[in-house]
């Protein structure tokens, strides 16, 4: 994965350590929860084998704007990603990958997918997670974000200026003046933040990371990987 700068076995160890406190199961309810969700988390089944109700003990997650989510509230599958709109990986994720993700499990109730930012290559990857949340206030949040990846620049390029993201924002048919003011406010700035740090107190060490329902997913993996996940956390609901 783009970001990523330890081994694999090394990234399970520590981004899900959770595991062992055995919140697992609902890290991709935490990952949605919080002030500002739209729906709330569901109860876990009662299981013959389960002595006690796990219970979240990590960061506290911050809310997600219902702007950033796809999907019906009643699909059983729910995947969160975490991503950086100059990441290599998660550009390949959105242009190839979940165009069909959509199609196969969105579209027909299975699954959702919600966004996190995680703007792991600094400033101008903040400044793109900033544009598209402005975006999302005039409810065009995933077409800026395709947008965004459809004419991705290379890491640290210089290229996503406030004027590029402005055009961009002006091709999707926002009202500028209403983004610019978004784009200036600090709140978006914040809630951008927010995640970032969410997702670092989990251990997310870069981008893409995915949640479903609750199990690590890591990198832009080929489709027939990412459908086999979605198929057994669909079985396992």
């Amino acid at each position: 994965m783009g970001g990523v700068r330890v081994s694999k076995a090394r990234v399970r160890a520590v981004v899900f350590g959770l595991a062992g406190l055995g919140v697992v199961v609902l890290l991709a309810v935490a990952a949605l929860s919080g002030p500002g969700a739209d729906q709330a988390p569901r109860k876990p089944r009662a299981s013959a084998a389960a002595s006690r109700t796990p219970t979240w003990a990590g960061p506290t997650p911050p809310g997600v704007d219902a702007a950033l989510i796809r999907g019906r509230a009643s699909a059983p599958v729910m995947i969160v990603e975490f991503g950086d709109y100059q990441c290599p990986e998660c550009g390949n994720f959105a242009r190839k990958i979940e165009p069909a993700l959509v199609r196969a499990y969105v579209n027909t109730g299975v699954a959702r997918i919600a966004w996190r930012d995680f703007p792991f290559y600094g400033e101008q990857s903040e400044r793109a997670a900033v544009a598209a949340r402005a975006a999302g206030e005039q409810g065009r949040f995933w077409a800026y974000h395709d947008a965004l990846f459809a004419h991705q620049f290379p890491v640290h390029s210089g290229k996503l200026t406030d004027a590029y993201l402005r055009g961009v924002a002006r091709d999707a048919g926002l009202n500028l003046s209403r983004f610019d003011a978004a784009v200036d406010s600090k709140r978006l700035r914040e809630r951008v933040r927010a995640d970032y740090e969410f997702g670092q107190g989990l251990g997310v060490p870069g981008t893409p990371a995915f949640l479903i329902n609750g199990r690590p997913f890591f990198g832009a993996q080929p489709e027939s990987v990412f459908r086999k996940a979605i198929e057994q956390a669909r079985r396992e609901a």
